[in-house]
């Protein structure tokens, strides 16, 4: 059994839930509140996989927004990240791709997940399965989620945590 302190980044546009992510995550709770994160937000989660402890610290990184890039210097350290779009705005998948191209650059190979948050708002719903087949496509692995209800919050999470462990474990030796 092993304890591992690892570092996880959530990327996003402005508004897609990442706060309210974190927050059901950590302590399974939601508010309908917005309150906008500036700069960097960090809150920490000890999660149990397999014989593995892992001592996860989330920072939770402002927005990106039309006029002002996430800043992806804070991503330096990390382990793995998030990135999340909102399913009820659609260009939020546009800011999620170039996100992932622009951390991609700065840290490449380190594990990550799309979350497509706030599904429990389907009837307002822009982001469509066809949308997501196509990333699927592409190579991927796409999470819904509902940070309100909390659906699909932990399994999410959860297989970051896994990939970050496959990530750290040495070679086989031929």
């Amino acid at each position: 059994m092993s304890v591992l302190q690892k570092k996880l980044c959530m990327l996003g546009a402005v508004g897609v839930g990442k706060t309210s992510l974190v927050r059901r995550f950590v302590e399974s709770l939601f508010s309908e509140r917005y309150q906008a994160t500036v700069g960097v937000k960090i809150d920490r989660k000890v999660v149990t996989v397999g014989p593995d402890t892992l001592n996860l610290m989330l920072w939770d990184l402002q927005g990106e927004a039309e006029h002002q890039a996430a800043r992806l210097e804070y991503l330096r350290g990390s382990a793995g990240f998030l990135v999340v779009a909102d399913a009820t705005r659609r260009p939020t998948l546009e800011v999620a791709r170039s996100l992932v191209a622009r951390a991609g650059d700065l840290l490449p190979g380190i594990p990550w997940l799309l979350v497509v948050n706030k599904t429990d708002l389907a009837a307002e719903a822009q982001v469509t399965a066809g949308d997501l087949a196509t990333l699927r496509a592409e190579g991927w692995t796409v999470y819904e989620t509902s940070a309100r209800t909390g659906a699909g919050v932990d399994e999410t999470f959860g297989e970051l945590a896994r990939r970050l462990l496959a990530a750290h474990a040495p070679a086989a030796e031929a």
